[in-house]
């Protein structure tokens, strides 16, 4: 995909639009400022499977795996998902607060989900993400940035440390950045060669 389009309302036309009762509105007057780079697969390790989408509109069944006895109770969303295939599936408007950080931090900042947009990755920390992932995830950022007055990208790990891994060793961050074009000081400072 070579490029985005974005509507007034935070919807992107080239993504199958799934919406998620997992959102709220944003504070009043709050930028987004950033962009979290997040992983996710269920089971864990499992691919394809369409639990992620359940997952973001309240519809797992918590029978049909024994881990998923563990997520009853969440209400978990993200902004965009995007499979290992490239399929691009948005849940959540980006005017709209998706419940992606959870507790986090940017820049002494606390409750990132205020100003943030999140992007999952069908993935694990561990294996490496398909080009198909990277050649929508660099355009959507591109694409996102352009929209927003975004001014950094960071893994989910980076503003929820330690609690959180993702989107692990096996994201390529120099990849991403020399495909975004948005300069290293968007990034997080050391990652980049």
């Amino acid at each position: 995909m070579d490029s985005f389009a974005i509507d007034t309302s935070g919807w992107v036309a080239q993504a199958l639009r799934l919406p998620s009762p997992n959102h709220d509105s944003r504070p009043e007057a709050e930028r987004i400022e950033l962009l979290v780079i997040h992983n996710i697969s269920l089971p864990p390790g499992e691919f394809g499977t369409g639990h992620i989408e359940r997952l973001f509109t309240n519809r797992l069944d918590h029978e049909a795996h024994s881990y998923f006895g563990t997520l009853k109770d969440l209400r978990v969303s993200a902004h965009f998902l995007i499979a290992r295939g490239g399929q691009l599936t948005q849940f959540v408007s980006c005017a709209d607060r998706a419940w992606h950080a959870g507790e986090s931090v940017f820049e002494g900042r606390s409750r990132c989900n205020d100003f943030s947009l999140g992007i999952e990755l069908e993935g694990t920390d561990s294996l490496a993400y398909t080009d198909a992932q990277y050649e929508v995830l660099a355009p959507l950022a591109r694409a996102l940035f352009t929209a927003y007055p975004l001014r950094a990208v960071r893994g989910h790990s980076d503003v929820s440390a330690p609690r959180k891994t993702d989107p692990g060793a096996a994201f390529d961050w120099p990849r991403f950045a020399r495909a975004l074009g948005v300069g290293p000081s968007a990034f997080v400072p050391g990652v980049l060669p």
